[in-house]
């Protein structure tokens, strides 16, 4: 054992060493003169690794190669000075570069081949990571997640038994007990499970509120129940009115609720809503507020929601996806008030507390909904007569049969970081918003598309060129400032140096918006971003 944590110690110090020097070769400790990094792997192949005869050394100096690329790929990411694309259209990478081919062989490739591809398909590839990139939710690079992922991947096991991922499974229970907490949810309280994205988590939040009214529909289908209606706000994520064509239901039942200038639900236009459709012998019974648009960042009034669901007897869903993560922070969860109130909740941990996509909860008030509403009891996994306690056999709560272990990442970073260290990161993420209104505020060639101070991390705004900048406001002008954006994004795309995210919304033209999860970033790269854009628009 010491000489093992001697031989660790040495190989850390090895790649302290390593990244002071900006990358490179990362050479192992126990391969005397870069042994590992000369191998020449080009007359070796797949059938010559484990669990082939003979196969450990070259597996691991394989693997070690591998370990090369990405420690040269997390410090690109991290450089300032390095690019966020190598931007090439589809064609041009479908047609292959510089002997990156994309298509399929008969014979096999040789490992060499194997670990060029590797490097290549990153090279070309965007770095979500770097400080720079604000096009997503989803930004930065946790090492702590990404070894994590690193761990679930080598385990390699599926989420639907105790039997088969013992650990996962008590630390999937545990996160979620965790995230009932942080909501206000009782002891008593509380049932969830991890899901392919927030897209995901929202339909299921529809699946339980249809089988809790109406249980027939597992068996029936929805020709045994009345024609449904659920509400959302106007800028609510497009994913509720898919889930309601998924399961049915159908996206026109969906009815979008008014929201003010700042993009929150108003709870009076609810109220109207939700008895409009009742005069039209619709059947209300799902009302989705969310706690941090997509595009504004905006907080739906979560207390008097809670109160129009409460008098009409209705299941009230919180898509916090996005704004989740502030619950983290006592100086910013206040934004959430009322989330305690509701039946169900969707948190994306990948966004706002940086954890490596994917990583997403639906949290339900209703213990034993999920199991009641989802499973079948299929005799070859869900035995009842197992030796262990078959409570922890999770699997059946899930309309998935496979489920890929997402709970790891996000409870090692927990471990590293603290419920503080995810709090200060959420805070630095909102001071950077609030840092990038101020200085578009005091700018002339810059127009906020509302004026308040950001509620999240995102900032909306438009550049405006001299030429529009002198026109008066009306359709013209907007003709002019819709095309602005797309311009400026394109040029930046093909330059490389940072990218941000456009779009119109309503009535109004295409406007930049900025959105800050990534804790690497730090003032100078919102200088940057708007020196970069002022650069490509005076270019236009």
């Amino acid at each position: 054992n010491t000489v093992n944590l001697m031989e660790i110690k040495q190989d850390v110090s090895q790649l302290i060493n390593w990244g002071k020097q900006g990358g490179g070769p990362f050479e192992n400790s126990k391969e005397p003169d870069g042994q590992c990094s000369a191998n020449d792997f080009s007359s070796v192949h797949s059938k010559d690794l484990l669990p082939a005869d003979k196969g450990e050394d070259v597996t691991k100096h394989f693997l070690q190669e591998l370990l090369n690329i990405l420690l040269a790929y997390i410090s690109k990411s991290l450089n300032r000075s390095s690019k966020v694309l190598d931007f090439h259209h589809p064609h041009q990478l479908k047609d292959g570069l510089e002997g990156f081919s994309l298509e399929l062989p008969d014979q096999p490739d040789n490992l060499e081949q194997l670990l060029v591809d590797c490097r290549d398909t990153l090279k070309y590839g965007v770095k979500t990571g770097h400080p720079r990139f604000f096009n997503q939710l989803s930004t930065g690079l946790d090492i702590i997640g990404l070894a994590g992922e690193w761990v679930t991947s080598t385990a390699n096991t599926n989420m639907f038994t105790y039997e088969i991922a013992p650990v996962f499974i008590l630390m999937e229970d545990i996160i979620l007990k965790k995230m009932h907490s942080i909501v206000g949810w009782s002891e008593q309280e509380g049932d969830g499970i991890f899901c392919p994205g927030g897209t995901m988590s929202n339909l299921y939040s529809m699946l339980l509120a249809r089988y809790h009214f109406f249980p027939e529909v597992k068996t029936a289908g929805m020709y045994a129940l009345p024609p449904l209606a659920l509400f959302t706000s106007a800028h609510s994520h497009y994913s509720i009115k898919k889930s309601a064509a998924v399961l049915g239901i159908g996206s026109e039942n969906v009815i979008l609720v008014k929201c003010d200038e700042r993009g929150k639900m108003i709870p009076r236009e609810l109220e109207s809503c939700i008895r409009a459709a009742q005069s039209k012998g619709l059947v209300p019974f799902y009302v989705n507020g969310t706690a941090g648009t997509t595009v504004y960042g905006a907080f739906d009034p979560l207390n008097d929601i809670a109160d129009i669901c409460e008098r009409y007897g209705l299941w009230m869903h919180v898509d916090a996806a996005w704004g989740g993560g502030l619950l983290l922070s006592k100086k910013h969860r206040l934004k959430l008030q009322g989330i305690d109130r509701a039946s169900s909740i969707t948190w994306n941990p990948h966004k706002m507390m940086g954890v490596p996509l994917q990583c997403s909860a639906i949290l339900v008030k209703k213990k034993g909904l999920l199991q009641e509403c989802n499973q079948l009891c299929a005799e070859y996994l869900f035995q009842p007569d197992k030796h262990y306690d078959v409570s922890y056999d999770t699997g059946d709560k899930s309309i998935q049969c496979g489920r890929h272990v997402d709970v790891f990442k996000l409870w090692l970073m927990w471990k590293a970081k603290g419920s503080e260290g995810f709090e200060s990161q959420v805070n630095h993420c909102l001071e950077n918003a609030e840092y990038l209104y101020y200085k578009l505020k005091s700018r002339k060639d810059f127009q906020l598309v509302f004026q308040s101070k950001p509620e999240h991390s995102n900032v909306c705004f438009w550049y405006l060129p001299s030429h529009v900048r002198n026109m008066p406001p009306g359709p013209e002008r907007d003709r002019e400032l819709h095309v602005v954006a797309p311009k400026i994004k394109a040029k930046m795309m093909e330059d490389g140096v940072t990218m941000i995210g456009y779009q119109p919304l309503g009535d109004k033209v295409n406007f930049f918006r900025c959105v800050f999860s990534n804790p690497a970033t730090q003032k100078e790269d919102v200088d940057f971003l708007l020196d970069e854009i002022t650069r490509l628009g005076c270019e236009l």
